[in-house]
């Protein structure tokens, strides 16, 4: 009696992962699971995890984050953005340091999302700056790379302009930044910032 138990355990949770899988998510809240599974317990839920996290069918990150790879085998920024678990995307120095316009790597990855916060996953570090709704649920200038949501050159310029607009960058007139596209989507955006004249004044309004 015990063995069949077992095994349609093992179905059932063989169909949960599958389930999972089916929807192409790696990294996932144990809320999302509560409405796909539809087990509404919150108890029930969690023992479910744990026992599933036990036999390596998942692998928790930390309480109510859990994976189907294990988290060496995930991209930090892509384990970042699940972390927030709301709209999100890299940006400003992680970025540009992506994209070779910074020289030295971040001490934090560095995200933008609805607030602001600086927070630990594993052994990543990554900080969260605050952007206004209507901003950050506009997607010019953003790039989707391997379902990672990273914002271009001219973006996290744009975005880091947003934040410190006295920010400067050594790499302006290395031909790295295009500054009108920088410009063109600051305007686009809406930022009302005062952009630093002696790096803008000669691109036409």
């Amino acid at each position: 009696m015990n063995k069949i138990i077992k095994i349609k355990d093992r179905t059932s949770a063989g169909n949960r992962i599958a389930e999972i899988a089916s929807r192409g998510e790696v990294v996932f809240h144990s809320g999302d699971l509560a409405n796909l599974w539809g087990i509404q317990n919150k108890s029930t839920l969690n023992k479910t995890l744990l026992r599933y996290a036990a036999r390596k069918f998942i692998y928790r990150i930390y309480k109510g984050l859990y994976a189907l790879k294990k988290i060496e085998d995930i991209d930090p920024f892509f384990l970042g953005i699940k972390a927030i678990h709301g709209p999100a995307y890299v940006s400003c120095e992680s970025a540009l340091y992506e994209f070779g316009i910074l020289n030295q790597p971040p001490k934090e990855i560095t995200l933008v999302s609805s607030f602001s916060r600086h927070f630990k996953v594993d052994g990543y570090k990554y900080r969260s700056r605050k952007m206004k709704d209507d901003f950050l649920y506009n997607d010019i200038g953003i790039e989707v790379r391997n379902g990672i949501r990273i914002a271009s050159v001219a973006r996290a310029v744009a975005d880091m302009l947003y934040f410190n607009p006295r920010k400067y960058f050594d790499a302006w007139n290395s031909g790295l930044i295009d500054r009108k596209e920088v410009k063109n989507i600051i305007d686009a955006m809406g930022y009302k910032i005062k952009l630093p004249k002696h790096e803008f004044n000669d691109i036409a309004g």
